[in-house]
């Protein structure tokens, strides 16, 4: 199948995605007119769910491509899948050489891609210490780097649940509420000449700023705490 038919398939899954997310949910996703409408962009997300591709794809007006872990392929359904939309395959235990060359080549090709630096999902809701080999990726990156928060996913979908959590908006809130927050482009020429250490802080401060914003924006009545250790949803262009 062509590309194009497959960009096709892409809008039609993911916008009913949208009206599922947002009746079960209630999604909202802020700051979407910050993606650049062109070029090559690189999405950087905190990781909380499975949940986190299909949420990271409704918050780009563009066509996205993720990275899949490489034990994925093993189910030759989803495996075909994944190669028809060029998903990239990576090791569990990091980036692997084969994986920066795939999403340095889709950068090349003027596409969006999506990378969560923490590595894994979290254990516990929170932004765990981003993996040191995502800084051998952003010294060749030049295009603009997009930090997006995903705050509720965890609570939704938790890595240790098989069925997810419901919040719909027209209930009282629960904890299961998703949102998503865009925040300003990083310039990914200035990122890389920096030292590692301030490279991965400067990282780390944008995405913590972000999945601060989009606990608020969904309503969350608790203190929010982002630092670990070690129809369409609503969006606007704020």
């Amino acid at each position: 199948m062509s590309d194009f038919l497959f960009d096709v398939l892409y809008k039609l899954i993911f916008y009913p995605f949208g009206m599922l997310f947002t009746l079960t949910n209630g999604l909202r996703v802020e700051g979407s007119r910050r993606f650049p409408k062109t070029g090559p962009v690189l999405i950087v997300a905190n990781h909380q769910s499975y949940l986190d591709i299909i949420l990271c794809g409704l918050a780009c007006p563009r066509r996205a491509y993720f990275l899949a872990r490489k034990s994925l392929w093993r189910n030759r359904f989803l495996g075909w899948i994944m190669d028809h939309f060029n998903t990239i395959p990576v090791d569990t235990i990091g980036y692997s050489r084969t994986g920066l060359d795939a999403v340095l080549d889709d950068l090349k090709k003027g596409r969006v891609v999506v990378i969560y630096p923490e590595g894994e999902r979290t254990h516990d809701g929170k932004l765990a210490a981003l993996k040191p080999g995502i800084s051998l990726l952003i010294r060749k990156v030049k295009s603009p780097i997009v930090p997006v928060g995903i705050a509720g996913a965890y609570e939704a979908l938790p890595r240790n649940r098989k069925t997810p959590h419901f919040a719909p908006p027209f209930l009282p809130w629960n904890n299961a509420r998703i949102a998503l927050r865009v925040g300003k482009p990083i310039d990914g020429a200035t990122l890389s000449e920096m030292p590692r250490e301030e490279m991965l802080k400067v990282l780390e401060e944008a995405m913590e700023k972000v999945l601060t914003q989009a606990e608020r924006l969904r309503g969350n009545r608790q203190s929010v705490s982002v630092k670990g250790e070690a129809g369409h949803p609503q969006k606007t262009g704020k």
